[in-house]
């Protein structure tokens, strides 16, 4: 008879972290949708989870603002509404503007190296050189997440690099990422960069939140498209 070694039994805690980030991922990409229901006993059967390691993952989906808890339905993702894109890229012109005039004095060496750096990887990329779309990877390749880290403000770090950044990703991922913005985008990014690189504050904010407005209009109007 063959001796079988016991498989190591996953902690709770590590089970609830990967159904976070797999549920994070779907929410985003739009493999769960926008406005569906999310029902614990079905994702507990799927991922043979339990419900404490499922309700933790959801409890913290919905402190990302990726899910919401109504009485009598339970929770459900959030709706991509035109009102909730206004209100969530308003907050962000503000708060990343913020970032980037603070980056222009807080910035490091090393900061300045990775934003050229990711910079001159994003231009490599197929789609931006045809001028169809302009996907930036999640985190530290993702250039707003980069430019706000180098802000060096922990509570603008953990404001929009963790409570609004998904929800940001998911309207431009399942709405912007193809558009015929997308070489302005890039444009606009290496200006930016530009002023951070010269300790303008001034002026990378002004870009910054123009930059900003430019992308909530345009998918404001994919939202929009269709409506009288």
């Amino acid at each position: 008879m063959e001796n079988a070694e016991a498989k190591p039994v996953e902690n709770s805690q590590s089970l609830a972290e990967r159904l976070f980030v797999t549920l994070r991922g779907e929410i985003v990409d739009g493999t769960i949708p926008a406005g569906s229901k999310v029902s614990e006993p079905e994702l507990a059967r799927r991922f043979e989870a339990s419900r404490g390691s499922l309700r933790e993952a959801v409890m913290r989906l919905e402190s990302l603002g990726l899910l919401e808890r109504r009485v009598n339905v339970g929770a459900r993702v959030v709706d991509l509404t035109e009102r909730g894109l206004l209100e969530l890229y308003d907050v962000r012109e503000a708060l990343e503007g913020m970032a980037c005039r603070l980056a222009a004095t807080e910035r490091s060496e090393e900061d300045l190296v990775e934003l050229r750096r990711m910079l001159a990887r994003h231009e490599q990329q197929e789609e931006l050189q045809a001028g169809t779309g302009y996907y930036q990877p999640e985190g530290d390749f993702d250039f707003h997440f980069r430019i706000v880290q180098a802000s060096n403000n922990d509570l603008l770090i953990d404001t929009l690099c963790n409570r609004l950044y998904y929800r940001v990703r998911m309207y431009r991922y399942q709405l912007g990422m193809f558009s015929p913005r997308a070489q302005r985008a890039f444009r606009e990014h290496s200006h930016i960069i530009e002023a951070i690189e010269a300790g303008d504050g001034e002026l990378a904010e002004i870009l910054m939140r123009r930059h900003i407005r430019a992308s909530r209009l345009n998918i404001e109007k994919k939202l929009t498209r269709g409506s009288p």
